[in-house]
């Protein structure tokens, strides 16, 4: 089991926060590659997938190694790693940016929501996309993808660090996904990341009412003007926040 810092607190942290703002979050740490890119939730959940990256890794297919018969095999890659994902864990699928076929499809994935798993993430394809739309666990990729994953890439790797749509992931990362996107927290930044991006996000609430009420952007975001920084303060107490 990968070493996490997710305690329950950060995770209802995380659970409230944008991935945009997570972003921006990391991206004052220096870190500009960590969303997840060119994925999307299969249908909106409403509420944010977080837990621990756990990882499987596909390599392209070499034809000999890869025929229908390799899925009966019990060590196969592919089903250990949804046998064995902790439960409270993302499952994160480097399937090479490639929906040429599918990274799983939905008997694999409801057999990791009945694991406990917290959600799936493939910079590939998912097969019986419109099914696993309806389950009740997070799931995010690039597009619908339905020839079996044989078809062009191997299954190889679990539990190691991978790339997923140009993000370096490890296990253990934390991984929050909303009803846009994807991002990876290393690990040793989580704590403090998530309680910046509820700063932050508190701060943008403020400044959502104000805009809608018909103030400018200009010295209200970013604060750049005492009075704001002032009436912030008296919302954010007004609201408990």
């Amino acid at each position: 089991m990968s070493n996490h810092p997710l305690t329950q607190k950060m995770k209802e942290k995380l659970e409230q926060v944008s991935v945009a703002t997570l972003a921006t979050a990391l991206f004052k740490r220096g870190l500009r590659n960590q969303t997840i890119q060119d994925v999307r939730p299969l249908s909106p959940k409403g509420k944010n997938m977080v837990g621990p990256a756990f990882t499987l890794r596909f390599i392209p297919a070499r034809e000999d190694r890869n025929q229908l018969a390799e899925l009966s095999n019990p060590d196969h890659p592919q089903r250990v790693a949804i046998e064995t994902c902790p439960l409270g864990h993302v499952l994160v699928i480097d399937s090479r940016k490639s929906a040429l076929a599918a990274s799983a499809g939905d008997i694999l994935i409801t057999r990791l929501m009945m694991r406990g798993g917290a959600g799936v993430v493939t910079d590939g394809g998912l097969r019986d996309a419109m099914n696993i739309s309806e389950l009740d666990i997070p799931a995010y990729h690039n597009r619908p993808s339905s020839p079996t994953s044989l078809v062009t890439n191997e299954a190889i790797a679990i539990n190691e660090p991978i790339g997923c749509g140009d993000a370096p992931v490890f296990p253990g990362d934390i991984v929050v996904g909303d009803d846009d996107s994807v991002i990876v927290i290393p690990a040793h930044l989580a704590e403090e990341v998530a309680d910046e991006a509820v700063e932050m996000t508190a701060y943008e609430d403020f400044v959502i009412e104000q805009v809608q009420n018909g103030a400018t952007i200009i010295g209200l975001y970013p604060a750049t003007k005492g009075e704001n920084i002032d009436k912030f303060a008296k919302w954010r107490k007004a609201n408990n926040r």
